[in-house]
């Protein structure tokens, strides 16, 4: 037999029949109007929307901060990556500086010493005497030396010395007042260690350069 549900009479009054403490029960409403059903469903789905979007904020925080993490900890990885590639790019530079070099050279074999006597044409014009030291001068070689103080205006005496230890193309020209010269492999190192000094700026632990040579050099 089922039992009855007991009732709760929970309103109160007084001895002269007024409302003391009203009840607090409240039926449960069984049937709701289209535009109440309509309501709850919008603030069902707006809710829903801000939990949602709340949720997907979160994760996008942790996906950023587990960036931000991986980032950090590869940056080293990444450094020396990008410090390698930086010396091996300037390696390649050399190499391809010095190919090209000794094509030009062995084209225009007297191109640098042209270029010296232009830059110096000031200071050696005047000179009472100029000495050529070369290695491997023959008549062509020295005819075309002597056109070229020539046309830098050297008006005094050209004397050439053979230098058989000079490698192709270097030289070293001597006035009364000054010394320049010319060493392919030297013009290289000095590349190189530029180079290498810039690398290292980039890097955060640059060296000084050494000082340069008190006498000209090309």
């Amino acid at each position: 037999m089922t039992q009855p549900n007991a009732f709760s009479f929970d309103t109160e009054f007084s001895d002269s029949g007024e409302v003391l403490r009203a009840s607090t029960y409240r039926p449960l409403k069984r049937a709701y109007a289209p535009t109440e059903v309509e309501a709850m469903l919008a603030q069902a789905r707006a809710e829903t929307r801000t939990a949602t979007l709340a949720e997907a904020e979160g994760l996008r925080a942790q996906a950023l901060a587990t960036i931000a993490q991986t980032l950090v900890q590869s940056a080293p990885a990444l450094q020396a990556v990008a410090e390698r590639h930086r010396a091996e790019s300037a390696d390649l530079a050399i190499v391809a500086a010095r190919v090209l070099a000794g094509a030009a050279l062995a084209r225009f074999p007297h191109g640098p010493l042209k270029t010296a006597l232009e830059t110096l044409a000031e200071e050696v014009e005047a000179s009472p005497r100029l000495v050529v030291s070369a290695a491997g001068l023959d008549d062509e070689g020295r005819a075309e030396i002597t056109r070229l103080c020539a046309e830098a205006g050297v008006q005094g005496l050209v004397v050439f010395r053979d230098e058989p230890g000079l490698p192709p193309a270097a030289f070293v020209l001597e006035w009364a007042d000054g010394r320049a010269a010319y060493d392919p492999a030297g013009v290289e190192s000095r590349m190189r260690e530029a180079l290498e000094a810039a690398l290292a700026a980039e890097a955060g632990h640059a060296e000084a350069l050494s000082a340069p040579p008190s006498e000209g050099a090309f």
